[in-house]
């Protein structure tokens, strides 16, 4: 019922054209008759074909003020005859097998679609109702010649073997358009260069199938590629239509994944006038993208490169679609603008064995009746068949200017790209349908009576079956082609697999189509594109261009989006203090452990600087030989003192608290070692007690000193007894006393909240100061202040002994060295609580050793001035006289 609404569909339209005044709208018009544009043979299956063999880059304008014009279809292609020529020649290969098809003849009804919706449309029509001729009866094609036998019928024709399957077209809106015609009826649609991704809706296009893959490969393959090489900065043109407005709706969606954004998208029409060329023009020069990526045919692209090559436009990396990727015709004259240009192809077949000699095997004798072959012949030798059937001249209107051919021709002698298979990719993909219809066949006869797919498990007979039956087989089908695995997922699509195809300029100039990688949608998303940096050659110098909004951001910096703008173009900002980024284009910083600090470059993470007061560097070393200088200065004083023991100066001032006083200012510089070097909690918990005691120890000596003398000058006034409370035992218990009270607080202190070595970042965070930390503040200051009440208290004592008539009266002594004592430790207060880190333990080391030197060179000094270089002045009567 289906095929009989066509007909009458087919019927309608062609009475009407018939009767119309206006010329009618042949197949390709300017080619006269439509049967003669036609190649048909006979057979139980007719396999239909739709190929651009002519194709109008300049389409009619619709002013929709007079009657549309037939388009002018100006422009031949031997390529697409040669795709033609490969199904007439798989289509013999199979006839010729006796493993296939064995039962059945195929044969092939095929059409020009001049790339033309309304043209695509008539041509489909015919070929699927058997078109009635009015000139030959029959054609019955060996090597693609007409049956001389033909015999001109009129109007009374022979129909034609329907043709239940179509192989074409070549375009993607060509398709769509064919199949919103053709699938109502169930009638398969396997196309061999279609690759729009909207093509794969199988609700919208249920009868479709391609062996080709789907763009939306394509455009994964694409955006890895931009991405590779770090071009993230790229423009995206086409021509308007289905194909490239969905290709570049998907590369938009893809390219997000990749960082990769559009710095211009821009479709141009159909026809390209120079207004249009202008516009398309001016918007690759106003921005700063080098790379291009063009979604269209060979004809389109040859009118842009014309334009280019006027304007003298170069300086840019061409990337082109599977449309054009491994068209050779556009190098001839726009080689130096494509040069280094990068596409993926479709999968190449090495070779079809046969193919070459079935596409050279012409001579003028067998095709001058053949308009489409005549042309292809005429147009390669530029000369004219003598009784061509061929009309239409490009670029001539009548055949003055062509000379008769000498019938001496022979296509092995000149190059042309329908002899040319060293790139058979969509000749393949033809190759591969022709075998896709024969193996559903195939598999048709194989079906057993009772087990049958259909209603009853019934078994289609496949000389007589339904389009529907047909794609059902063709939806199953699984196959190899050339030692090739073929097969097709839930939409119809091949399994993807494309050539990386670099444009290279050969010794001689020509074209060399290089392969440099390849795209497996069957491999992991991270190894599908591989690529072969070293055979790439680029349009200049040896390596890629560099088409970025900005710069990258190298390690140590973070990008800032930049508002309203594309997310590739940003801004690099520094990363902040304690944080770091180690990789390009790092979208945040990231916080450094708690132990480590970023490098100078911001770029990793590197151990924080540890620091404390070393032995090793120069403050530490002048500390370190100040405490031992000031400890052996104490140990001489106390040799002097031992060895002059027995003089009157040494005896007259109380020689045991002197001797104790040295002792424990030499452990007074000695502690101050302790301070330096790398803390740790044992050597904290020695440090402050230490310091603490052995100063009680100093001061309660020098109490007990100031305190002797005082009572001795009491103890002379009359009826005094002061001095014996005071003796040798009562000045050493006195000693202790002072001492014990501060060894006890640091006793309690030890045992409730002991110092202990503490990592501080707080003042610095780039450096971890080791420090010791004093456990308890309060213990810290009630030790501090212990040996300020016991200055205090020396200082009172000296006060009141200062005048005291004897000639050398240590209470003068003592009290400027309490002074001292005083300035120096008021002074150090301040500075300890402002200073940080090691320059904390300096200032305390120093304080120690100021006040330590403080009491044993004014209170010493002088006795050994004495002893040393004034003998005479050491004797009783010196001492005793006032």
């Amino acid at each position: 019922m289906a095929l009989l609404v066509a007909r009458l569909l087919v019927f309608m339209f062609l009475f009407r054209e018939r009767h119309s005044s206006a010329a009618t709208l042949d197949s390709c018009t300017f080619l006269g008759e439509e049967e003669k544009n036609s190649l048909y043979e006979d057979g139980d299956v007719v396999i239909g074909g739709l190929f651009p063999l002519h194709y109008s880059p300049v389409p009619s304008v619709l002013t929709y003020a007079v009657k549309p014009t037939p388009n002018a279809y100006n422009y031949f292609s031997a390529r697409a005859l040669r795709w033609m020529q490969t199904m007439t020649f798989a289509i013999k290969e199979i006839n010729q097998r006796t493993d296939l098809l064995p039962q059945l003849k195929l044969g092939f009804h095929i059409r020009d679609s001049c790339n033309d919706i309304p043209v695509s449309l008539r041509a489909s029509f015919l070929l699927v109702n058997g078109q009635p001729e009015r000139g030959l009866a029959t054609e019955s094609v060996k090597r693609n010649t007409i049956s001389d036998e033909a015999t001109d019928l009129g109007c009374a024709a022979v129909n034609r073997t329907v043709s239940s399957v179509i192989i074409g077209d070549a375009g993607s809106g060509v398709s769509m358009a064919l199949l919103r015609s053709l699938g109502s009826f169930r009638i398969p649609l396997v196309s061999y260069f279609a690759s729009c991704s909207c093509l794969t809706n199988q609700r919208e296009f249920p009868t479709f199938m391609r062996t080709m893959p789907s763009d939306a490969f394509q455009i994964k393959a694409l955006a890895q590629l931009v991405r590779y090489f770090g071009w993230t900065w790229v423009g995206v043109i086409g021509v308007e239509s289905d194909y490239a407005r969905f290709a570049i709706q998907l590369f938009l969606q893809e390219s997000v994944h990749y960082g990769v954004c559009a710095a211009y998208t821009h479709l141009y029409p159909e026809g390209l006038s120079h207004m249009d060329l202008d516009r398309l023009l001016n918007v690759i020069q106003m921005t700063s993208s080098k790379v291009i990526i063009n979604f269209s045919g060979e004809a389109h692209m040859e009118g842009i490169l014309r334009e280019m090559q006027r304007q003298n436009l170069t300086g840019f990396q061409w990337i082109a679609s599977e449309a054009w990727s491994t068209a050779k015709s556009l190098w001839e004259k726009s080689a130096n603008l494509l040069k280094g240009t990068l596409g993926f192809a479709i999968q190449r077949a090495s070779v079809i064995p046969g193919l070459h000699d079935h596409l050279v095997d012409l001579t003028p004798s067998a095709i001058y009746k053949l308009s489409f072959l005549a042309e292809f012949w005429e147009e390669t030798f530029n000369c004219q068949l003598n009784g061509s059937v061929n009309t239409h001249y490009h670029g001539l209107g009548s055949y003055q200017g062509r000379e008769p051919c000498k019938g001496t021709e022979i296509l092995n002698n000149v190059y042309s790209p329908y002899s040319d298979v060293t790139q058979l990719r969509v000749s393949y993909n033809v190759y591969k349908a022709v075998y896709l219809v024969a193996y559903a066949l195939q598999d048709m006869s194989n079906c057993k009576a009772g087990e049958g797919p259909f209603l009853k498990k019934t078994c289609a007979d496949p000389k007589h079956f339904s389009p529907w039956q047909l794609l059902h087989y063709m939806k199953l089908a699984n196959f190899s082609a050339l030692g090739e695995k073929v097969n097709f997922d839930q939409n119809g699509d091949p399994i993807a697999y494309y050539d990386l195809m670099n444009w290279q300029r050969g010794p001689d100039g020509s074209l060399n189509l290089v392969k440099v990688g390849f795209y497996d949608a069957s491999l992991s998303a991270g190894g599908s594109l591989v690529i072969n940096d070293s055979m790439i050659m680029w349009p200049v110098g040896k390596q890629a261009f560099q088409s970025v909004c900005s710069n990258s951001c190298p390690p140590g910096f973070r990008v800032a989006r930049r508002k309203g703008e594309p997310i590739c173009c940003y801004d690099c900002v520094p990363c902040a203090e304690g944080e770091f980024s180690n990789t390009t284009d790092s979208l945040d910083c990231s916080l450094c452990s708690e132990d480590t600090w970023p490098n100078k470059a911001r770029d990793l993470c590197i151990p924080k600087t540890m620091e404390y007061l070393s032995f090793y560097e120069f403050m530490g070393v002048l500390l370190c030989a100040a405490s031992i200088l000031g400890a052996c200065i104490s140990l001489v004083i106390i040799a002097i003192f031992y060895i002059y023991k027995e003089t009157a100066l040494v005896r007259a001032n109380n020689m045991e608290l002197s001797f104790l006083l040295l002792v424990f200012l030499t452990i007074c510089f000695l502690v101050g070692l302790l301070f330096l070097g790398k803390p740790s909690d044992w050597l904290c918990r020695i440090r402050y007690p230490a310091f603490g005691i052995s100063f009680a120890l100093c001061l309660s000596c020098l109490l007990a000193k100031t305190g002797v003398v005082l009572i001795a000058f009491r103890s002379r006034l009359p009826g005094s007894n002061a001095m014996k409370w005071f003796g040798i035992k009562q000045q050493r218990a006195s000693v202790l006393l002072g001492t014990s009270i501060q060894v006890l607080v640091c006793v309690i202190w030890l045992l409730t909240s002991p110092p202990h070595a503490n990592y501080n970042t707080d003042y610095h965070s780039s450096t971890i100061i080791i420090e010791c930390a004093t456990g308890s503040d309060l213990e810290f200051w009630l030790v501090l202040g212990y040996i300020g009440i016991l200055a205090c208290m020396c200082l009172v004592m000296a006060f009141l002994a200062r005048k005291l008539p004897d000639n050398f009266n240590e209470a003068k002594f003592i009290t400027f060295s309490i002074l001292i004592f005083f300035a120096v430790w008021v002074t150090f207060i301040p500075v300890y609580m402002s200073a940080v880190g090691k320059y904390t333990v300096a200032v305390h080391v120093f304080a120690i050793f100021a006040s330590a030197l403080g009491l044993l060179f004014c209170i010493f000094t002088p006795k050994c001035y004495v002893i040393l270089l004034k003998p005479e002045k050491n004797s009783k009567k010196q001492i005793l006289q006032r």
